[in-house]
């Protein structure tokens, strides 16, 4: 047969079980997903997308992207009714890199980054690579850092760093700093102004 009733057979014959699936097919406004059951490739019908969701008074929604490779489950046995309970990292699509510290989350460690590409549909495709103006979060262990682009935000015991580019401005219990650049108002600069008594103008502090 190659119409729809052989993939209605295989679903039917499976033993239900956990197993391994590509996401197909993607509603965003229902959470629900199409996955390709591996390794026979068979299409399911919208299927629950559980993985990244919390449904209380506090929401979370992360949807699944096609290409995305998911766990799914049974509900209480019935191969016919499956729900995607995560996701999962492969030699294809791997762990991002956080852009603070250049490497992968390690251990204690949470990191969230956009803009990573939507994963290859097959193994042949090629994975995207993270943008450089995407949004991003790492929790470590000695800081909270967020940013977008080439603006970031570190927060450590003592200390909150303001970056955009080659500018920054650190906050400590001792004061404010500025690296970089220049600190100004609607009207006067700190670095160039003139003076009410005299016209002298005036460069960065000596010292």
């Amino acid at each position: 047969m190659i119409d729809g009733r052989f993939d209605a057979a295989v679903v039917q014959g499976r033993t239900a079980h956990t197993m391994f699936g590509i996401v197909s097919a993607v509603d965003p406004v229902n959470h629900a997903v199409k996955v390709r059951i591996q390794p026979e490739n068979v299409e399911t019908g919208w299927i629950p997308d559980a993985g990244s969701v919390h449904a209380g008074d506090l929401r979370v929604s992360c949807p699944s992207s096609p290409g995305t490779h998911v766990i799914l489950q049974p509900v209480e046995g019935d191969g016919e009714h499956l729900v995607v309970t995560g996701c999962i990292f492969d030699t294809v699509v791997m762990a991002p890199v956080s852009p603070l510290t250049g490497a992968v989350a390690q251990p204690g460690e949470f990191l969230v980054r956009g803009g990573s590409g939507r994963p290859p549909v097959s193994s042949s495709g090629a994975v995207g690579v993270s943008s450089s103006e995407a949004g991003w979060l790492h929790v470590g262990s000695d800081c909270l850092a967020v940013g977008a682009g080439n603006a970031q935000i570190v927060l450590k015991d003592g200390e909150i760093k303001f970056s955009v580019g080659n500018t920054s401005v650190t906050l400590t219990s001792t004061g404010l700093k500025v690296a970089g650049g220049d600190v100004q108002t609607d009207q006067h600069s700190l670095n160039q102004h003139i003076h009410l008594v005299g016209s002298q103008k005036t460069e960065g502090p000596l010292g």
